[in-house]
């Protein structure tokens, strides 16, 4: 039997790929769940019990928290990253380092294929098959979802033809769980005109009393939440994700162009991630120049797009990470954020590097570097260009 590795999750797709491997392949299937956040520890447990139900070989959780943020999330943030200004790029981001750690973990036990239970219509399959290709480029990629051209209907009665027993009701959502987000696809998503229901929502919103927060920033990274200091920025995000998601916050769908040319929308649950990116946002305004502020943008926009298009690997990419780190030298400070039902506001920040300091004027008030003879001639000389062509153009009228 050839060993397959399996990208697994525990649910529909991945379940059907489980059984389908072994029992119709006759593959030796090992499991392995990369953990980027999503789960507690009681799920784990119980995702490799369900996992060894269905006959796999072996199950492993790799546990990738720190390197998704080091390696990823980190630039996510550098760079203001929102997919068409809504989405983190909470699975695209997901996905890359999904892929990368079992390319790796391939290699290291020797297996002859890897498999994942993307479908056919989707962004994952390429993301996935573009990392094996480069990581692992002698494996065979196994994709029966993909293959058989499956849809979730036809896997559940698969599962249950198998006597395979699990919650197919909420298996009519497919949820995937991340430190970056929570996307939630169904029947809704299908169409252009509905929203999700309440209930496929993972989180519940309970909380309705305002809350005011205080974020800390160090180079541009999440520190501090609240007055309390994380030596990890993991613990950080997942602290504020804590604290906000109960209020409803960062909920919405996310329509795109997908990688293979079709229109796509995906509902989402992101309060961590949103609230970061907004505060962190904000202190970069007041520290950053305007051309630091200009050109960064313009390479982060690039950034997230060809991370989202499974081009992670490409060396470009890190060029751009080197270049968005460098920005970050005195982006430190704290963020006010008031939290509410459904929403959040940005109150202000505080930075010992804040360039609105009053020391050299308050707009629309007073200037105190310069005279206003200097105003005079300096836009004299700003304007003189457009001046000229249109002296020229009407004389020659």
């Amino acid at each position: 039997m050839k060993k397959i590795v399996l990208a697994y999750s525990g649910g529909l797709d991945t379940t059907f790929c489980a059984l389908h491997l072994s029992k119709e392949l006759g593959y030796e299937v090992h499991a392995v769940l990369v953990n980027t956040g999503g789960f507690s520890e009681e799920e784990l447990t119980d995702i490799e019990e369900r996992a060894k139900g269905l006959g796999v070989a072996s199950f492993k959780t790799l546990h990738v928290m720190d390197t998704y943020y080091n390696e990823v999330i980190k630039y996510l943030v550098f760079g203001n990253v929102l997919k068409n200004q809504t989405y983190p790029l909470s699975v695209s981001a997901e996905r890359i380092l999904q892929a990368k750690s079992l390319a790796e973990y391939a290699k290291s036990i020797g297996a002859k294929a890897v498999a994942h239970g993307s479908t056919g219509a989707g962004n994952d399959q390429v993301r996935f098959d573009m990392i094996f290709q480069t990581i692992v480029p002698d494996i065979e990629i196994v994709t029966p979802i993909r293959d058989l051209k499956l849809s979730r209907a036809e896997e559940i009665e698969y599962l249950k033809k198998h006597g395979v027993s699990m919650n197919f009701e909420k298996a009519a959502y497919s949820i995937n769980k991340g430190i970056w987000g929570t996307s939630v696809g169904g029947k809704e998503t299908l169409t252009s005109s509905d929203y999700l229901p309440e209930e496929a929502w993972p989180t519940q919103a309970t909380e309705s009393e305002p809350l005011e927060l205080i974020l800390s920033f160090e180079q541009g990274e999440l520190k501090g939440v609240d007055g309390k200091k994380y030596d990890d920025s993991v613990e950080a995000i997942q602290a504020l994700q804590a604290l906000a998601a109960p209020y409803g916050i960062g909920r919405d769908i996310h329509v795109g162009d997908t990688i293979i040319g079709i229109k796509g929308r995906v509902g989402f649950e992101a309060a961590a991630p949103l609230i970061i990116i907004k505060g962190h946002q904000l202190l970069e305004k007041h520290t950053l120049t305007k051309w630091q502020l200009f050109w960064k943008n313009q390479l982060a926009e690039f950034y997230g797009n060809h991370l989202h298009e499974g081009h992670y690997l490409d060396p470009v990419m890190r060029n751009m990470e080197e270049f968005m780190a460098s920005t970050q030298t005195y982006v430190t400070g704290e963020v006010r954020v008031l939290l509410q039902p459904f929403r959040f506001t940005l109150l202000g920040i505080t930075s010992n590097h804040d360039l609105m300091s009053n020391k050299f004027g308050s707009y629309g008030e007073m200037n105190k570097g310069y005279t206003a003879e200097d105003v005079k001639g300096f836009t004299r000389i700003l304007g003189n260009q457009t001046s000229i062509f249109h002296k020229v153009n009407s004389d020659n009228d």
